[in-house]
Formats: C-alpha cells, structure tokens, sequence
C-alpha cells in the first residue's frame, strides 16, 4: 500500500512550558485537501510550520513523500508549496522578478525559470500588473502572487494557512478554483481555515484541532452524523465544548 503524501505521528512541540501541539497524528494522500480547524492559538500554524521545516517537533516524527522533514529538510522544501499567514513579498521586486527569483532557488536554470515564470503570470492572471513593484498591489493582488510562487515549481505538496484571508469574494474564488485543480492535479493539500464555508466547499477530510489536541476528524458529512449538528459551524462548535 502506498504511504500518504503527508504523515505526521505523534507530534507534539512546547515553547517553553506551553505545549502548543500534544501528540497530533494525521495524514493527507496525493489528491485529497484536508482542512484543518481550530480556534486562534489551537496549534494549527505550528503544525504547518512542522511540516514546511521551518520548526522541530519537540517529539514525534514527520514525512512528506516519503521524506523525513527533520532528516531531509532541503529535499522536503523543492516538494512542497507554503503560503502562511507570514508569507511576504520584497517590496521592491515585481512579480515577474519575484517568480524568477524563486524558481532559480528551486534550481532551475535562468532561462527554465524565465519561462516558468511567464507561465505561471499567465495562469495566476498576474500578467496586467506582472512588472509592477509588489509594494503598489493590493492584498489580493499580492496573495495571488504569494500563491503563485508556491506553485511555480510544480510541488507535490501545498501546504497552505489562511489562503484567502483579507480577499473579496471574487479573489476568493480564484484561489478556490486553484485549489481545486491542485487536487484534481493529485497534489495532496493541507489547508488552514476559519472560514466553514471554504472548508465544507473544498475539503474532503476536516481536522479539528484545540487546545493543541486533534478532537475530531472525518468527512464533513461523517463530522455531522456523529456530532448530531447540521452546519459544520455547529458540529465545530460541539467538538470544542464538548473537550472543553
């Protein structure tokens, strides 16, 4: 049986004396997008920070594709795509010099990432305002260029905290139809959200998280017939008090 495209088991990590994540274990496949739920401080961007190989777990292990993310970090980051809340942008670089940029820290040559880049303007709609300092964009704007850089290489992985935070309707969409194909595609994504609506619309498996603890996890329609609730608001909600 082939392993997920993510693993995690038994992962927990403490910063000082407060354990943020207590002996979470999950897994994504290729072609799945897991969602993961939790109230603010929960341990959600920790857990993604784990697996982008920005942080150790205190214990516990992680793969991507097969890839220990503490023993082979480097290879683990050509595979993966992260947008998180703390992505940023070099004011002064353009989108188009931002993707290149990027692309030859991925390793391709000038002119595969010249030409990379130029795809991946196109496809994220960038190209009317592809030449202008990533300082002048607007939010949606820029999180559109934040997701194109996570995808210009092509990534197995997305690993994605938040991804239309901060966006009109419309721009939300846009991300939601490139998530979609990302799925479509067999890339595994984990996606961090607050929004239930996203989550109910995109995700085939919901993780809820609190307290640093996965309390339920499932199918939003298995999520619901356990919990007794109808919206996934409520059946969040349940999982929350009932742990409390």
């Amino acid at each position: 049986m082939n392993r997920p495209a993510v693993e995690l088991r038994h992962i927990s990590h403490r910063y000082g004396s407060f354990l943020a994540l207590d002996d979470v274990s999950l897994s994504v496949r290729a072609g799945q997008v897991y969602g993961l739920l939790g109230p603010n401080g929960a341990g959600k961007t920790t857990l993604l920070r784990i697996l982008s190989t920005l942080l150790r777990p205190t214990s516990g292990s992680a793969w991507v594709l097969g890839l220990d993310v503490q023993a082979e970090p480097e290879a683990v980051r050509h595979r993966i795509g992260v947008l998180t809340a703390g992505s940023g942008l070099y004011d002064r670089l353009t989108p188009r010099e931002t993707l290149r940029y990027f692309l030859r820290l991925h390793g391709l040559s000038r002119r595969d990432a010249e030409d990379r880049a130029a795809a991946a303007l196109a496809r994220f709609g960038l190209e009317s305002f592809a030449d202008r300092p990533c300082a002048s964009l607007s939010t949606g704007q820029r999180q559109r260029v934040l997701l194109a850089r996570a995808l210009a290489h092509d990534p197995e992985v997305l690993i994605l905290d938040e991804p239309t935070s901060g966006l009109d309707v419309v721009a939300a969409r846009g991300i939601h139809a490139l998530v979609a194909e990302a799925r479509a595609c067999g890339r595994a994504v984990l996606l961090s959200s607050h929004d239930m609506l996203e989550v109910e619309l995109l995700c085939d498996t919901v993780g809820i998280l609190d307290g640093g603890r996965l309390r339920a996890e499932g199918s939003v329609a298995e999520l619901r017939q356990r919990s007794g609730r109808d919206k996934l608001a409520e059946v969040f909600l349940h999982y929350l008090e009932t742990t409390a």
